[in-house]
C-alpha cells in the first residue's frame, strides 16, 4: 500500500472511541513531526489505550486521543476498504499531532520501541547503537538487548577500561569508586544482554518490556558517569580562580 511513505492515494478514516463524528486523515499524517524533546523524570513508554504517555514522535509526555482506524484505497468519494475487520487503532499526540498506528494492541508505526530518547551526552558511537536498538526492539527484543550490551561494552571503554571483557571492566570501575547503583545498572544490562546472545534463564522475547528497561538503565549510566560530572565541573570551574587555588592548597595541607 505504501502507507509508510505518505502515498496520497491512501486515506485513513478514524472515529473517536466515544462515537463522535468521523474525520479523514491522509497518509502524510504518518510523517514524523519534530517537536520538543523534553522528557519527564519518570518515562512512560507508549502503551495501548493509555490516556497519556511519552510520544514516539516528539518524546514529550502528552495526552493521546484514541481512534478506530479504517484504511481505504482510493479517495474519499470512491474507495475500497483495505481493513474490513477494523484491526487498526490510532493514537494521536495532542502536543505534536503525530499519529501512531496499532494492530492488535501493538504499535506498528512509527517503527520504534518507544524507548526514551538517548542521553545527549552519550558518545556518538554509543548513541548510534542505542538508536539502532530502539528501531528493532519491537521486531527482535533479543537483537536489541545484544546491541545494548555492546553499548555497555563501549561505555566501559569510554570510562577508561580496556573494553574487552565487560565483567572485568565493571570490577575495575568498582575498585576505582564506581557508585553501587551504577554498578548494578551496568551488571543488569550485561547479564540481560548476555542472555540475548546466549539464552539462559532470562528470555527477553517473552517480556519485551525488559528491553525497554535496558534503555532507561543506559541513560541512567550515562547521566551518572558523564552528565553529572560535567555539570559539577561546569559549576566548580565557574568559581573564582583564587577560591579554587585556596581549595587546592587546603587539600594538599
Amino acid at each position: 500500500m505504501g502507507i509508510y511513505h505518505g502515498c496520497s492515494d491512501i486515506a485513513v478514516s478514524h472515529k473517536f472511541l466515544d462515537g463522535s463524528d468521523n474525520h479523514v486523515l491522509y497518509a502524510d499524517w504518518l510523517c514524523c513531526r519534530n517537536g520538543s524533546t523534553k522528557i519527564m523524570d519518570e518515562y512512560l513508554p507508549p502503551k495501548f489505550n493509555l490516556d497519556a504517555f511519552h510520544c514516539p514522535h516528539c518524546g514529550t509526555y502528552a495526552k493521546q486521543d484514541w481512534y478506530k482506524i479504517e484504511l481505504r484505497r482510493g479517495n474519499i468519494l470512491s474507495s475500497n476498504i483495505v481493513d474490513p475487520h477494523g484491526k487498526f487503532d490510532g493514537s494521536h499526540c495532542t502536543r505534536c499531532q503525530g499519529l501512531a498506528i496499532w494492530v492488535e494492541e501493538r504499535m506498528i508505526f512509527p517503527i520504534t520501541s518507544g524507548a526514551p530518547i538517548p542521553n545527549p551526552d552519550l558518545p556518538a558511537d554509543i548513541k548510534s547503537d542505542y538508536n539502532e536498538a530502539n528501531q528493532i526492539a519491537n521486531l527482535s527484543p533479543r537483537a536489541a538487548g545484544a546491541l545494548l550490551r555492546l553499548a555497555i561494552q563501549k561505555m566501559c571503554k569510554h570510562l577508561g577500561e580496556p573494553g574487552k571483557n565487560i565483567n572485568d571492566d565493571i570490577k575495575s570501575l568498582v575498585s576505582k569508586g564506581l557508585p553501587v547503583k551504577v554498578q548494578q545498572a551496568l551488571d543488569s544490562v550485561r547479564v540481560i544482554g548476555n542472555n540475548c546472545v546466549h539464552p539462559g534463564q532470562l528470555d527477553v522475547s517473552d517480556n519485551p518490556d525488559t528491553v525497554t528497561q535496558l534503555f532507561k538503565l543506559l541513560n541512567f549510566i550515562a547521566y551518572k558517569t558523564i552528565t553529572e560530572p560535567n555539570e559539577i565541573d561546569e559549576i566548580y570551574n565557574a568559581l573564582p580562580q583564587s577560591q579554587r587555588d585556596a581549595i587546592e592548597r587546603r587539600d594538599k595541607s
